[in-house]
């Protein structure tokens, strides 16, 4: 696929809110945002609580800046617990089907579809995506400058837009805060392929009820 992978020793601006967002230009990521009702709301105060909890436990304040750096500081054993714990959890309980699920919707979930298509080779490398029913999966090689955060809220914002406007409602359809994640390694970029791949079963859909995308056509 020729993506670019995260490199220690370039550029690199860290902003931490609810979730710790690294960012390089030219690299490649892994990102996850979900519908505002996908996760009941003590579901995440909750997973946030017993986060913390952990981190600090490891002697890692969780609102520290450099918290993500100092997770990867951590021994092997402990780096796995946290990704098993708390990463896994997460993307469980977007697979259990919270909310309102429209993006099973065929028509709704092309939206998304062709939005995230819509600059690929311009402001990006569009990888594999997978639009469940309350959240989706992408991955994209950034080009030039091109900033993940407002490349994100760009992808949101148009959406949101237009699904309000097919479900005749309004008010915030994409929760605020995406999941982003750097890809180290070519290793790891397939895993992540496998991973978007396999999401539709794990979730126990049927044809129909996602759109997966595999850098080629869509379905």
């Amino acid at each position: 696929m020729g993506f670019e992978f995260f490199d220690p020793a370039g550029e690199l601006r860290i902003r931490v809110g609810n979730l710790p967002h690294w960012f390089q230009p030219g690299v490649t990521y892994f990102v996850t945002f979900r519908t505002d009702d996908s996760l009941p709301a003590e579901a995440a105060r909750l997973w946030y609580a017993r986060r913390d909890d952990w981190l600090e436990r490891q002697g890692i304040d969780p609102r520290a800046a450099n918290r993500s750096a100092l997770i990867g500081k951590l021994p092997t054993p402990q780096q796995r617990e946290f990704h098993k714990r708390f990463s896994r959890q997460w993307m469980e309980y977007l697979d259990r089907g919270c909310g309102a699920c429209v993006l099973k919707r065929p028509d709704l979930a092309r939206i998304v579809a062709d939005n995230l298509k819509y600059f690929d080779g311009e402001r990006y490398r569009l990888g594999d995506f997978v639009v469940m029913p309350n959240h989706v999966h992408v991955l994209v090689n950034l080009l030039g400058q091109t900033d993940l955060e407002k490349q994100c809220y760009s992808w949101k914002k148009y959406t949101a837009t237009k699904i309000n406007r097919a479900l005749a409602q309004r008010g915030r359809f994409w929760h605020e805060e995406s999941f982003d994640h750097l890809v180290r390694s070519a290793e790891e970029l397939e895993q992540l392929r496998l991973y978007i791949a396999e999401n539709p079963q794990k979730a126990r859909l049927h044809e129909g009820q996602y759109l997966l995308w595999r850098c080629g056509e869509l379905p």
